[in-house]
């Protein structure tokens, strides 16, 4: 690892520092604490860019439930440049692309182009991120899109459920919460709570700007900062945020069943509890294992489920990760009357991995999808890019991939047991949306 350092006037040491962090990848710091991080890939010519802000849907307040994915709606309304129109057409009109997207813990507002048009992607993207003017007008105009995007979601029960599944685990806790908000929390919300909150909380110290792609870290660098110039991420020294620390578990609710009537043809179920926090060296063995419980067509629920029942299409187990906890589920979409079949199958799968563990046969297995799954999403420069901005932003370093296959290949078969021991072994929620009323679940 090297490091340089420019200096300011008169030899006054600026603390804009850049160190390279493995072959191709460089991180600058710049004196407001704001940080950049690039990896050069000669190969390709497209460029993906991405500003990342340590904020999310846990940071708010009840009162500002669903700041943090208004505040993403607005910042592309519009700046003391460029209209709405401005800052969708410029990047359009050279065939790239831009998006945003808010967690739980971090917000993301992305482009991606060609390499020659990585220049104007920095301008438009810096310049919306950290000079919104959020209007009142364009306040009112995305509150309808919110509430409507907020229907739509309802209108998917595949994905509500998991919803209700974090809800019934965290219960008012922010990460049981909506990321979206809800239409009691967002009807209300004022554009001067708005501002507040997107001042007090987008600091240059929370930003982590990445790009991967036919690229000069140098050059970046100087691109961000003239965006920089004159906004208010344009402030004096302070020292980058630190990864969200994981010292305190979140207290979960007891073990409970949780269902919500809606009038569809599959009922939606997700069985799971309390999961592992990103900062937990199990997360390695955890990964393993839901490959070979829930990850693929050879796992062992789709195995039982869809290929020798049919009595599913979709299934399949997941795990999520946060700071200070996480969550494990197995999803099933079934048809109504196939739902107790279902869901006795699924205990009977978890009851046995808690009981008896995975096999080296699996174990095998498990590895090689981890590592497979890794590499090969890292094949686009947007893959690099978000690797990057993730590494730095939520744990503070970046693991080569060698390091990373290194840590699957490590893992063993009593790693992944008890894992699978310490996480199936306990009394499980339940989340169902589907056409059940609440009083049916015992039956099940």
């Amino acid at each position: 690892m090297t490091a340089t350092s420019e200096n300011g006037p008169a030899g006054r040491p600026a603390r804009v520092v850049t160190k390279t962090l493995q072959d191709g990848v460089k991180k600058t710091v710049l004196p407001s604490g704001l940080r950049i991080v690039t990896e050069a890939i000669p190969t390709t010519r497209s460029a993906a860019l991405g500003i990342w802000v340590g904020i999310g849907s846990r940071d708010e307040t009840p009162s500002l439930h669903g700041a943090s994915h208004f505040l993403e709606h607005l910042l592309f309304k519009g700046t003391h440049k460029r209209t709405a129109l401005q800052i969708s057409s410029e990047i359009e009109a050279v065939g790239g692309e831009t998006n945003a997207f808010t967690t739980k813990e971090y917000t993301c507002y992305y482009a991606r182009v060609l390499d020659a048009d990585l220049p104007l992607a920095v301008d438009v993207l810096v310049d919306a991120v950290a000079d919104s003017i959020l209007e009142p007008a364009d306040v009112e105009t995305e509150r309808g899109v919110i509430l409507e995007e907020i229907a739509m979601h309802e209108d998917e029960p595949g994905d509500e459920v998991h919803d209700v599944f974090a809800e019934a685990i965290f219960g008012d806790h922010p990460l049981g919460r909506l990321i979206s908000g809800t239409p009691e929390s967002i009807t209300p919300m004022t554009r001067d709570q708005i501002h507040r909150f997107y001042r007090r909380h987008y600091t240059a110290p929370e930003v982590v700007i990445a790009a991967a792609g036919n690229l000069d870290h140098a050059t970046v660098v100087r691109m961000v900062r003239k965006a920089l110039a004159g906004t208010p991420l344009d402030t004096g020294p302070a020292e980058s945020a630190t990864p969200r620390p994981g010292t305190r578990r979140v207290r979960a609710r007891k073990a409970h069943d949780v269902v919500l009537h809606r009038d569809t043809e599959q009922a939606h179920i997700v069985l799971g509890g309390v999961g592992i926090g990103r900062h937990d060296e199990r997360r390695f063995a955890l990964g393993v294992l839901n490959n070979v419980l829930g990850g693929g067509m050879s796992s062992r629920l789709f195995q039982e489920i869809r290929e020798k029942r049919g009595l599913a299409y979709s299934v399949y187990s997941y795990a999520s990760h946060y700071a200070d906890s996480g969550l494990v589920g197995v999803y099933a979409g079934c048809a109504p009357a196939k739902s107790r079949e279902v869901l006795d199958l699924i205990r009977v799968e978890l009851a046995r991995v808690a009981a008896d563990g995975i096999t080296a046969e699996e174990l095998v297995r498990g590895k090689g999808m981890a590592k497979g799954s890794y590499v090969l999403g890292l094949e686009d420069s947007g893959s690099r890019m978000s690797r990057l901005a993730k590494s730095e932003l939520l744990h503070g370093d970046l693991m080569s991939v060698d390091e990373l296959l290194a840590r699957v290949d490590a893992v063993t078969v009593d790693e992944v047991n008890a894992v699978a021991a310490d996480l199936f072994a306990r009394p499980l929620s339940l989340a169902v949306v589907g056409p059940f009323d609440e009083d049916e679940l015992p039956s099940w």
